[in-house]
C-alpha cells in the first residue's frame, strides 16, 4: 500500500518556509524539557530566540530549589542559549503572575476548592501573554517542552495526548484555544520516554542534561500551601470544626486551607473506621468527613468549558458526547457522557463512580476512542 507522500515545501514544524527563515520563540523554563527544545530547532538551523519568564521575586526565587522559573533556572536557561548559539531573553512577568494566578489560587484556597495554578499560569500567563510577545517578535510560531502532540486534523490542528503516558501533559493544556494552536508547537510530544529526552540533552551537550524535574508549584516552596496563603491573606486560617456527616461534632481544626477533599492522614481523630474529607464548608469554616464510599461522584457539574472537538459544543447528540474525562492529573481518562448546559457548562456523568472529584480541579475531556483531546473545564460541584 502506498502511503501518502508528505508535503515537501513544509519544514519540520508545519510552515512553508525554510528553517532559516523560521523564526521560533521558545518558552524556556530552564529545565531539560524547554532547552532540549530550543537545541534542537537551533540544530536544525531555525531562527529561535529563548524567553523565560520571570513570575515572581527573584531574591526568594534563588533560594528555591526545584521550582521552575527561578533565578537558579533563568541563568541555566541563559548558559543552554549560549552553548547553542541563540539570542535569549528575560521578560519580568511577576505582576501579571501575581495577578492572574497567584491571588486566584488564595483565594480559591480560602473557598474550600482545590485550584491548579499550573493550568492558569498556561491560560493566562504562557499561552496568552508571552504569545503576544512571540508576535511582537514577528515570529512564524511558538513552541514550549510540554508533553504532548498537536496534530493537523481535517478540521483544523487538533491536541493529542503525548506518546508517552507517563509524561503527558494534555489535563495542564485543556484550556488552550483554537487560535492559540494554530501558532502553538509541542516538538516533545512524539517522544517515547524521558529518557530519550535527556539523551537528547546530553547529545546537544546541555549543561542542564542531568537536572531534576522540578517538583513542586513554583511559588510553593517545599508544598506549603497553607503558609502560602496565610502570608498572602493574614488571618485566613480560622479554626473550625471537624464534623461528620451524620452531624456529630468529631474535633476542631486550624484551618480550612489546611485540608483537601479525600484526605485521610493528619485530620487527629483517634481510632475507628478510617475518615476522609468528603467536603469544606469555608462559610462555616467546617471540615466535614464520612467513610470512603462518600467520596464516590457519578455527576460532575464543569464551568468555563473550552471546547476542542469537531462541531458546536450545544449540538450535543442525543444523550450527550461520549467521552472519556480526567478528574485529577493522576487518573487515567473514564468513560463518560457529557451533557452541555450553555455555550460554556456542562454536566458530566461519569459511567462509573469516582473517589475524591474536588471543585477547583479540572475535568478534561478525551475522545471516547484514541488520543484526542476535546477541552475541558473547572469542576464547580
Amino acid at each position: 500500500m502506498l502511503l501518502p507522500r508528505p508535503d515537501l515545501s513544509l519544514n519540520s514544524l508545519g510552515l512553508p518556509k525554510p528553517p532559516a527563515e523560521t523564526r521560533v520563540v521558545v518558552a524556556m523554563s530552564g529545565g531539560v524539557d524547554s532547552s532540549v527544545v530550543a537545541a534542537m530547532l537551533a540544530d536544525e538551523g531555525y531562527d529561535v530566540v529563548g524567553v523565560t519568564l520571570q513570575l515572581y521575586d527573584h531574591g526568594a526565587a534563588l533560594a528555591t530549589k526545584g521550582a521552575c522559573c527561578a533565578g537558579r533556572d533563568i541563568h541555566d536557561a541563559r548558559r543552554v542559549a549560549e552553548a547553542m548559539g541563540f539570542p535569549h531573553y528575560v521578560l519580568d512577568y511577576e505582576n501579571r503572575f501575581r495577578e492572574s494566578v497567584i491571588y486566584e489560587f488564595a483565594d480559591a484556597y480560602l473557598a474550600g476548592a482545590t485550584p491548579v495554578p499550573c493550568i492558569r499560569c498556561n491560560e493566562r500567563v504562557k499561552f496568552r501573554d508571552l504569545l503576544e510577545t512571540a508576535c511582537d517578535l514577528e515570529a512564524d510560531c511558538m513552541a514550549t517542552g510540554h508533553y504532548i502532540r498537536r496534530l493537523d486534523g481535517p478540521a483544523g490542528p487538533e491536541l493529542h495526548r503525548a506518546d508517552d503516558p507517563t509524561r503527558d501533559q494534555s489535563y495542564f493544556l485543556f484550556s488552550t484555544t483554537r487560535e492559540q494552536l494554530g501558532y502553538l508547537r509541542f516538538p516533545l510530544g512524539g517522544l517515547a520516554s524521558k529518557a530519550e529526552t535527556r539523551a537528547l540533552a546530553a547529545r546537544y551537550g546541555l549543561p542542564v542534561a542531568d537536572k531534576p524535574d522540578s517538583q513542586d508549584i513554583c511559588f510553593v516552596p517545599n508544598g506549603s500551601y497553607a503558609a502560602v496563603i496565610e502570608k498572602l491573606r493574614p488571618g485566613a486560617a480560622e479554626p473550625g470544626e471537624i464534623v461528620h456527616l451524620d452531624g456529630r461534632v468529631l474535633g476542631r481544626h486550624d484551618g480550612v486551607i489546611r485540608y483537601t477533599v479525600g484526605q485521610r492522614r493528619g485530620l487527629g481523630l483517634g481510632g475507628g473506621a478510617p475518615l476522609f474529607v468528603v467536603r469544606l464548608d469555608a462559610e462555616a469554616r467546617r471540615v466535614v468527613v464520612g467513610p470512603r464510599e462518600a467520596l464516590a461522584s457519578r455527576t460532575v457539574t464543569v464551568a468555563e468549558v473550552n471546547w476542542l472537538g469537531d462541531g458546536d459544543f450545544e449540538a450535543a447528540p442525543e444523550g450527550g458526547w461520549e467521552v472519556a474525562v480526567r478528574v485529577r492529573s493522576t487518573r487515567p481518562p473514564k468513560p463518560a457522557r457529557l451533557h452541555p448546559a450553555g455555550p460554556s457548562r456542562a454536566r458530566v456523568e461519569l459511567l462509573a463512580p469516582e473517589e475524591g472529584v474536588a471543585p477547583g480541579q479540572a475535568c478534561v475531556f478525551y475522545a471516547a476512542e484514541g488520543t484526542r483531546v476535546l477541552g475541558g473545564g473547572w469542576i464547580s460541584r
